[in-house]
């Protein structure tokens, strides 16, 4: 399970990641990527959010989840400091982990969140 203080909880601060954030966009999912406010720099902050768009509640949750464990696998590879908001697509629901992680990471590592020393290794490369 993804740790509590990884998790962006306040409706306010994943509206400010929505509205104010950059985003980086893949056919599965959107990334926003907003700076935290000096005083939580520690650790970087994630939310899921999967609309109806994506299929009926089960489905949902299981996108949302998928994306939860990826963060979770990955969690000591992203720089610290920064508001994530990953918002599935309905096209994800029909990839299989492994694709579903290479875009994660792809989004990561484009939005400069991932650490020097593990871009560009696969992600079956890198420690769980």
């Amino acid at each position: 399970m993804l740790p509590s203080s990884s998790r962006l909880r306040r409706s306010a601060d994943i509206g400010r990641a929505r509205q104010g954030g950059r985003r980086w966009q893949h056919p599965l999912l959107v990334l926003y990527v907003i700076g935290q406010p000096q005083e939580l720099l520690s650790v970087s902050r994630f939310a899921f959010v999967a609309g109806r768009h994506v299929g009926r509640a089960t489905v949902r949750n299981r996108a949302k989840r998928r994306l939860r464990e990826i963060v979770r696998r990955h969690l000591d590879t992203i720089e610290p400091g920064h508001d994530c908001l990953l918002v599935a697509r309905p096209a994800l629901v029909a990839a299989d982990f492994a694709e579903l992680e290479r875009v994660v990471l792809t989004l990561l590592t484009r939005a400069g969140l991932r650490r020097e020393d593990d871009r560009g290794r696969s992600p079956r490369e890198l420690p769980l």
